[in-house]
């Protein structure tokens, strides 16, 4: 009846949206179950887009940005996107088997399993930063799920979005895959879909989240956040350098995982620093050039600027990481900074940087980390750099987080058999490998009745006959 209500909604159509929605509902109606062919023929053509247009792609994603090398696109974007299609469509058939269960005492003969189902119509909103990549990943796991799905890109990712809707239309019916150039936000989060991903700022995911709660509409929010960093005082410092510096950097740090800050012990502060010159000099000569990513526009290109602004004027030292390298207003390039001894009255401190400027705190003692650590929001990453494995258990254990990476940064999200997602601040839900499969599927819990059962020994009237198998039923141990 809920289903039959929800399409006589659509009986007159008011937009594009609302039109692909009825046509992607009356499609999952007739049809609410794909078979494992169907879902790896979707899976298959889904790889088959991004391998054939690898450098449209590449270009695409550049316009946007108005600078972005097409190794990083190709690396960070195509690459794990395709891995990750690969290593579901090789689970899949494995994933969809009904899983047994344990019977309870009471019907021993009879059976106990849980189906994976299609939840129906999934909504997916994407972001600007990493457009392709959290665009394809949450797609790959509705698809397996067997889902229905409409796509919504960022504005700002608009060259890419076209390119894709192209695409994806030689491709795919539209009741089975829909990317919508230019729908409004509005039209597309207040649609009522059975599942729907979000990923972008905490602010947006609100609101989000408030629309889908009109329809009561299950979500996953991927909400970034400020991931801390921390090099222990048994770690060469060097090496956690090379690494922090290449997660920080790396997309000009408009990463949601990016290390936001990093704790250093404080006799290391100034070998932290040495390294990082030393190793960014080396990746960056020329932040002008091509391999450093422009910021996406202006008014995130602005924002940068008061911030780094407003952390020299409450009393931070500011660190230009390459000699010679300026600002540059027309190809919205900021150089690459670290900014010492920031207090928490500091922009930089409060909000999500999403840009290449990196606070750098120390510290004495590991307590004093996971105090503050632990007064913050719940971020989406946690990053530690120690090989000592008590010290690793504490951190480990002493912390919550999205997700974790030991001695690099970032590269969790890359494990595609490891579930992704946020908690509290930073998110709920996750996707990727088998929990991105259960996220959008319906985990249908069946139970099969024996053919011989005692329950009837439980109908009332009650007597004492009851009192006595209740007592006897206590005593019993399985």
């Amino acid at each position: 009846m809920a289903q039959t209500a929800q399409l006589r909604q659509f009986d007159v159509v008011e937009n594009e949206a609302q039109r692909v929605f009825a046509a992607q509902r009356a499609a999952y109606l007739r049809e609410p179950y794909p078979s494992i062919e169907e879902r790896t023929q979707n899976l298959t053509k889904l790889e088959r887009i991004l391998v054939d247009n690898v450098d449209a792609i590449a270009e695409a994603i550049n316009a946007d940005f108005g600078c972005r090398c097409a190794e990083e696109s190709k690396l960070l974007e195509i690459f794990t996107s395709v891995d990750g299609i690969r290593h579901t469509r090789r689970k899949l058939r494995a994933w969809m088997k009904p899983q047994r269960r344990h019977v309870s005492m009471l019907f021993a003969t009879g059976s106990n399993r849980v189906i994976p189902q299609p939840k129906g119509v999934v909504g997916i909103v994407s972001p600007w930063n990493y457009p392709l990549f959290l665009t394809v990943s949450p797609l790959t796991s509705a698809l397996a799920a067997g889902n229905r799905c409409m796509i919504k890109m960022a504005t700002n990712s608009s060259t890419l979005c076209r390119l894709l809707a192209e695409k994806f239309t030689e491709q795919f019916p539209e009741e089975t895959v829909t990317i919508l150039p230019g729908v409004r936000a509005q039209d597309f989060s207040t649609l009522p879909f059975d599942h729907i991903i979000f990923t972008g700022s905490a602010d947006a995911g609100r609101t989000v989240m408030r629309s889908a709660s009109e329809n009561l509409t299950p979500v996953t929010l991927e909400l970034g956040g400020k991931s801390p960093t921390i090099v222990c005082d048994d770690f060469d410092v060097d090496a956690a350098a090379a690494r922090i510096l290449y997660g920080k950097f790396v997309n000009a740090g408009q990463t949601c995982l990016a290390p936001d800050y990093v704790f250093v012990p404080e006799a290391k502060r100034e070998q932290f620093v040495a390294a990082a010159r030393r190793i960014l000099t080396e990746r960056y000569p020329d932040p002008n050039a091509g391999g450093y990513t422009s910021i996406i526009d202006e008014k995130s290109y602005r924002r940068l600027r008061a911030t780094l602004e407003d952390a020299e004027k409450k009393g931070a030292q500011v660190v230009s990481l390459v000699p010679g390298a300026t600002f540059n207003d027309a190809m919205r390039k900021i150089p690459q900074h670290i900014v010492l001894d920031p207090t928490d009255d500091m922009t930089i401190m409060r909000e999500e940087i999403f840009g290449p400027l990196l606070p750098v705190k120390t510290f004495r003692h590991i307590d004093e980390v996971i105090t503050y650590v632990n007064s913050k929001d719940r971020p989406l990453g946690l990053y530690f750099f120690t090989n000592d494995k008590e010290l690793e258990r504490t951190l480990l254990y002493r912390t919550i987080s999205g997700g974790v990476t030991i001695n690099n940064c970032v590269f969790h999200v890359a494990q595609h058999d490891l579930p992704f997602g946020g908690v509290g601040a930073s998110g709920m839900g996750h996707y990727h490998g088998h929990e991105g499969f259960v996220e959008f599927s319906k985990m249908r819990p069946v139970f099969t009745n024996p053919k011989f059962s005692a329950m009837h020994l439980f109908y009332p009237p009650y007597t004492k006959l009851h009192s006595r198998l209740f007592a006897l039923l206590l005593k019993f141990k399985r």
